[in-house]
């Protein structure tokens, strides 16, 4: 089946009356899911938009979103993501310059008049009531052109390297997607919970939220991922498997939560950003939990390569620092910068995915990595964040590992800033280690025994948290910002 089907079997087949998705102790039932989903269909057939028309979301992780999203994908229409989180006047113009034909939020965000203003300077503005009702308001729908039929979301990428993107996933690619980790047919509802703390304006989220919904199993959301919350969830709902982003994963272990509270727990997957060997080994020593690394990117509408559970307690321990292997149907390759050929095994290269979530064609990732003799795919960075520092190339990655080495350092971020003699310089951002304290000149000293010359900030600034975007993916963009907006490029 495909995703459209699937939805559609899933709400046919639900039990009304069973919870569905719930927030602290509110729960919308299948038949409240089901409700939702099918007014927003009712809606968007009433203003005249039909199969592949945009459909507006601000969404947050709610129970009405969980209705709405399925509603519009199970419709065929397109599902435009917007961030609610942002300040009203970078949201407004966001929506502007997207003018999507409707758009639908809470009261306390599709209220504020300027972004009321921007959604109906092209199309409705929506308001999702709690009890499920949509109230629209008097605007007329705009006209859609240029969309792409087919396409099933519209998002932003996290815009960790520079300003944010809208991509367009087509209904094939989740097809594909949740194909190749064996979705498909009707489920078999439990009461077995997936908790979502990764918000669902992100492809994280949002992935973790349909395919929870596809397994027949109860969502859990927090709004966002505080660790007492958290915590709380595992304990009442007693989860085997869960997912965390890594910052998170250190947020946890940072907070020594005891080892009881996550006695349910069997595996914890991590995905979205790199998730570092030493933060593994420290969970697993911790907890004797499993921490299986995934790797995908918003444009693959999903991961195409993760650790199994098998895969970990077999090879971990020859593959540390890997994110598995890629699932069947995936191929993955490094290949030359300068020539585009693959690279032999063992040997890093920019990575190219093939599969059916790329349409069969081989595409060029912004990623570094190499692919090991028994198919185990190792990140090595980014292509796109290299800093080219009069010639010679800076990899931030390799920076941030040095800084994060010292014991003081919690989490260290490098981005490249211009300047006027040699193009670009590296400089970074450090968050310390509770307790800690250590000087930049001292970190600077570090990086004068591990790195090259050229490597080395030319300024390190300690901060008391890195910037990060809502997926929790440090926004090596927002660090450059921090420099180049300030007088300075010293040591401070």
């Amino acid at each position: 089946m495909g995703l459209r089907t699937q939805l559609q079997a899933l709400l046919a087949a639900a039990p009304s009356s069973d919870p569905a998705a719930g927030l602290g102790d509110e729960w919308w039932t299948w038949g409240q899911i089901r409700g939702i989903a099918e007014s927003v269909d009712d809606l968007c057939d009433r203003l005249g938009l039909t199969e592949g028309a945009r459909v507006g979301l601000l969404l947050q992780n709610r129970p009405e979103f969980v209705g709405l999203l399925i509603g519009v994908l199970m419709s065929g229409r397109c599902v435009t993501t917007f961030n609610p989180l942002q300040p009203p006047a970078r949201l407004s113009a966001d929506i502007v310059k997207n003018a999507p034909p409707v758009v639908i939020g809470l009261r306390n965000v599709v209220g504020v008049p300027e972004v009321r203003a921007a959604i109906e300077a092209h199309g409705v503005a929506v308001v999702a009531e709690p009890d499920g009702r949509l109230d629209s308001g008097p605007a007329v729908p705009g006209t859609e052109e240029g969309y792409a039929p087919g396409t099933a979301v519209e998002m932003l990428t996290s815009g960790t390297t520079g300003p944010p993107k809208r991509v367009r996933l087509g209904y094939a690619q989740f097809d594909s997607a949740f194909a190749a980790q064996g979705s498909g047919g009707v489920p078999r509802f439990t009461k077995s919970v997936g908790i979502v703390s990764a918000p669902m304006v992100h492809s994280g989220g949002l992935w973790h939220v349909i395919s929870t919904v596809l397994s027949g199993r109860r969502l859990v959301l927090l709004e966002r991922f505080r660790v007492a919350d958290w915590v709380a969830a595992v304990e009442r709902y007693r989860p085997k498997f869960v997912s965390l982003v890594p910052a998170a994963l250190q947020l946890v272990v940072d907070a020594d939560v005891p080892k009881e509270s996550l006695s349910s727990l069997k595996a914890i997957t991590s995905g979205t950003a790199a998730c570092p060997p030493e933060l593994i080994d420290t969970f697993v020593d911790k907890y004797g939990i499993r921490v299986l690394a995934t790797y995908g990117a918003t444009e693959f509408a999903g991961a195409i390569a993760a650790w199994t559970y098998a895969d970990h307690e077999k090879w971990y321990d020859a593959k540390r620092g890997s994110v598995g292997r890629p699932f069947k149907g995936v191929r993955v390759r490094a290949t030359a910068a300068e020539t585009g050929e693959p690279r032999p095994p063992g040997e890093v290269g920019r990575l190219q995915v093939r599969s059916a979530q790329t349409g069969g064609r081989w595409t060029t990732t912004s990623d570094l990595g190499r692919i090991d003799e028994d198919g185990f795919l190792f990140i090595t960075g980014r292509a796109d964040a290299a800093i080219l520092r009069g010639g010679f190339k800076v990899h931030p990655d390799k920076v941030e590992q040095v800084l994060q080495s010292h014991p003081a350092v919690r989490a260290a971020a490098v981005a490249g800033i211009a300047d006027q003699r040699l193009g670009q310089v590296p400089v970074a951002v450090v968050e310390l280690a509770d307790g800690a304290a250590v000087t930049p000149a001292e970190l600077l000293q570090a990086c004068r025994v591990e790195l090259t010359p050229y490597e080395i900030p030319v300024a390190v600034e300690i901060v008391d948290r890195l910037p990060r975007t809502p997926s929790m993916k440090i926004s090596r963009a927002e660090v450059a910002a921090m420099f180049e907006e300030g007088p300075d490029r010293g040591v401070s």
